[in-house]
């Protein structure tokens, strides 16, 4: 069995993020008095370069507040989570929404897994007051062809969850046709650099908010003490700007 161990909380360094603060401990209970709340569900790829913090980064530059919090362990499925009392944290957290994340779950009886336990969670969002959503990721970089399954895959396990679905991996394909030479891979040639985790948290933020992503600048400085700061060069942050618009653009959440 894979070891399981908590989220890291060494510093990210990256030129693109300015350093953020080892995370505090989350208290339980309903997250409220913000503008959006949200619970993340995940494994390495939710909490790699805090990715969440990313998500709240974008939101208090874009002038709104953000209360999340973050579930997520190395190798995990939705099913590790759902066994081992993710229910409980749906209904104590009480978020406006649930990011469901798992592996690429691009062949055929992980397709099937996906969506089976998305539409277990489902319920227990709803009861809770939220709205479950899919966080497309990505495959290996070795795997690159298998870009539509993970889609497809995620795109399946929403609809069977009436759930929304966040095309993060897509967000990635679509800076790809802008200029194939960013790199979004971190040295493992899965998880992802500082950038393509900006990427998927420019995605999110889209989805759940709404907002159109292109009114940001390039420096996108948090209200909040012990964020991230994320500042992009001006002509990649116009580009992964409307790389991630032309992607929820393309692909709805429902």
């Amino acid at each position: 069995m894979p070891s399981r161990a908590p989220i890291p909380t060494a510093m990210l360094a990256a030129f693109l993020i300015g350093c953020a603060t080892e995370p505090s401990l989350e208290e339980p209970g309903p997250l409220a008095g913000a503008d959006l709340s949200i619970l993340f569900i995940g494994n390495s790829l939710t909490y790699a370069n805090f990715l969440p913090d990313l998500v709240q980064t974008v939101a208090e530059a874009s002038g709104r507040t953000l209360a999340r919090r973050v579930h997520a362990w190395p190798n995990y499925s939705l099913e590790d989570h759902w066994q081992e009392g993710a229910e409980a944290v749906v209904l104590d957290a009480r978020a406006e929404f649930v990011v469901l994340q798992q592996g690429p779950s691009s062949l055929p009886a992980n397709q099937v897994h996906l969506a089976t336990w998305a539409t277990t969670f489902a319920p227990a969002v709803r009861e809770a007051g939220g709205e479950p959503a899919l966080f497309m990721v990505w495959p290996e970089r070795s795997r690159t062809e298998a870009f539509d399954a993970v889609r497809d895959s995620y795109q399946a396990a929403a609809e069977a969850a009436d759930a929304l679905f966040i095309p993060a991996g897509e967000a990635w394909r679509e800076v790809w046709r802008q200029d194939a030479e960013i790199e979004l891979y971190g040295p493992d040639g899965f998880h992802p650099d500082p950038l393509g985790s900006i990427v998927a948290a420019l995605t999110i933020y889209a989805v759940l908010s709404g907002d159109d992503v292109r009114d940001l600048p390039d420096v996108l400085e948090p209200t909040s003490p012990g964020l991230p700061s994320i500042t992009l060069p001006s002509g990649t942050g116009a580009l992964v700007r409307e790389a991630v618009h032309r992607t929820v653009t393309a692909w709805p959440a429902r």
